[in-house]
């Protein structure tokens, strides 16, 4: 139970509670505006202490970071795990915790909040003795909310969370749980959960954006991998035994040149060829004229040049043979130097042709280091496509596969849980039982709580006549929890008190109230935990109940909005 709530702040109004049923009332004074509600009063920031000081997460907007709270202690004296003790808190210091009192906490006083989170959970929840596994598991503050509910997190909405933003997989994790049934297979459902999401955002990915035209069908893109990955090896084995030659550039130009120089000297042979040809053919035809010619054409220029001398015709003869001779050795000469030109050149060609052979084997068995670079490059680039078509064959698959086996999955969970149920009937109907008379205490048409094995976990259910209703809905969260207190109670976990916001009560006929705070103050007294209330004096005496005096019950403490200093914090801030 918790014994008393302080604060270093001056104005504080100091809280101390009793065992069982607890009501902290605020009530509206006399000449107090219709601007002068109770909002105000510091009701739900009574919650909001008692979550400070359990561990809650301290954020920039949290309450006790305001400059008018941030430096000022927040203390509670309560019980924890058979011991006494007191814990101390500031929006200065949000990460240490100060506890004292208990036996188990040795010479450390001080504690990280991490710590203290655990060590909170090992005590109320006996959470040390749960398993380490790979995914969601029951945590301190998911537990905890269920028994000081925040309206500020929305957990007046259903009975099933105490948050508007928990998950599935955090509620039922943590409510299979404290139903003392197998809260693993929540965890397991939650992997699947994930998993589908995943799924989920891939195949959106995939149907729009850059990612259409990336992903295809995985019977396609087996195949591209293939092939890419057959091109990649071999490009891979070639730059394995690829070899570097320094003077390949050098050597590439060699070749050139030698290749032009044989071009230029077959070239030069092909003209001496035909020189041959034709030299070989002017001296197979070329002869002198007869000398009857020589003579008809001597004796006919004495006829028409009568006034010349004219030399003797042997003279003429003479000279004609001699320039006939001379003509032929011209040719002849010629020819023989054409012919050793030619000579000359095909054993050049020869002597240049075998270098150039040499330099050619060289250059096919080796390369060039720019050739090198490239075919790495060429590797890279290789390398990151095989990679690319890879992925998109592994998303293709996983779209077109994972669906199955998820579904397959969320069967065999479904098994799971119904055998659970099976197995463990006692603690289900306890559970169930326990909702039920609660809700008779309340209504005629009793209310009932329904677990059902679905496909998706755990679905909890609270058919009630007119549960539409805010004032029905809020009960059945009353209801849920004082099932919830009734089954701690009896596993000995749990952190010994039931804190209800005034919120609880909105919409809530007189007389449901007043039915539910005795309900609330047997049940506590039955199974010996603390109720605390927080709610509006009008409300709380709307109706009276025979045997039951809510006086009894009431906090001296009552607080105001009518006045600045009426509040739980007696200042306005």
């Amino acid at each position: 139970m918790i014994y008393q709530i302080f604060s270093s702040l001056s104005t504080f109004k100091r809280l101390e509670f009793k065992p069982g049923l607890n009501v902290l009332l605020a009530q509206k004074e006399e000449g107090a505006s219709d601007r002068q509600t109770r909002n105000r009063a510091g009701k739900t920031s009574l919650i909001e202490v008692i979550h400070f000081l359990a561990g809650s997460d301290a954020g920039t907007d949290s309450l006790f970071r305001t400059n008018a709270l941030v430096n000022e202690t927040f203390s509670m004296e309560f019980d924890l795990g058979g011991d006494k003790v007191f814990t101390q808190r500031s929006g200065a210091q949000k990460s240490k915790i100060h506890v004292t009192g208990a036996e188990f906490l040795g010479d450390k006083a001080d504690l990280s909040n991490p710590e203290w989170l655990e060590l909170l959970g090992s005590k109320m929840f006996a959470l040390h003795n749960i398993p380490e596994i790979e995914g969601r598991s029951p945590k301190f503050r998911s537990l905890f909310s269920y028994f000081v509910r925040r309206q500020l997190s929305g957990a007046f909405t259903t009975p099933e969370k105490q948050a508007t933003m928990q998950q599935a997989g955090d509620y039922q994790v943590a409510l299979l749980f404290l139903l003392g049934l197998d809260w693993k297979i929540a965890s397991d459902w939650q992997k699947v959960r994930d998993r589908e999401k995943s799924l989920n955002e891939l195949k959106k990915a995939a149907g729009a954006g850059a990612f259409g035209s990336v992903i295809g069908r995985a019977a396609d893109l087996r195949t591209q991998l293939t092939v890419a990955d057959a091109r990649l090896k071999e490009i891979q084995s070639r730059v394995a035994e690829f070899r570097v030659l320094p003077e390949y550039a050098e050597m590439e130009a060699e070749a050139d040149q030698l290749t032009r120089v044989l071009n230029e000297l077959s070239n030069a042979n092909v003209v001496d060829a035909a020189m041959i040809r034709d030299l070989e053919r002017a001296l197979r035809t070329e002869s002198p004229p007869s000398f009857a010619v020589l003579e008809g054409i001597y004796a006919e220029a004495g006829i028409t040049l009568p006034g010349l001398t004219i030399k003797r015709y042997e003279d003429v003869r003479n000279f004609h043979e001699s320039v006939v001779r001379n003509r032929r050795d011209y040719l002849a000469e010629e020819l023989d130097t054409a012919k050793q030109r030619t000579s000359a050149r095909d054993q050049e060609k020869g002597r240049l042709d075998e270098r150039r052979a040499t330099v050619m084997r060289l250059l096919q068995s080796h390369g060039a280091l720019d050739q090198f670079a490239k075919l790495q490059g060429e590797v890279g680039r290789m390398e990151a496509e095989v990679e690319s078509l890879r992925q998109r064959f592994e998303a293709a698959e996983q779209l077109e596969g994972t669906k199955n086996e998820l579904e397959i999955e969320r069967n065999r969970l479904t098994l799971r849980l119904r055998r659970d149920f099976a197995e463990e009937r006692t603690k289900l109907s306890e559970a169930i039982l326990a909702f039920e008379e609660t809700s008779k205490q309340l209504y005629e048409s009793a209310g009932s709580m329904t677990v059902e094995e679905t496909s998706n976990g755990p679905v909890f259910q609270f058919p009630m006549q007119g549960s539409r209703s805010k004032g029905i809905k809020n009960m059945q969260i009353f209801c849920f929890d004082m099932m919830l207190m009734r089954l701690c109670a009896n596993r000995g976990i749990g952190p010994g008190f039931l804190v209800h916001d005034s919120h609880l009560f909105d919409g809530v006929d007189g007389r449901q109230v007043i039915s539910a705070l005795k309900v609330g103050a047997s049940t506590a007294e039955e199974l010996g935990f603390q109720y605390i209330v927080t709610m509006n004096e009008d409300d709380a005496f709307k109706e009276q109940i025979d045997s039951f005096d809510l006086r009894e019950h009431v906090l001296p403490v009552v607080l105001t909005d009518a006045q600045e200093d009426g509040g739980l914090f007696g200042i306005r801030f």
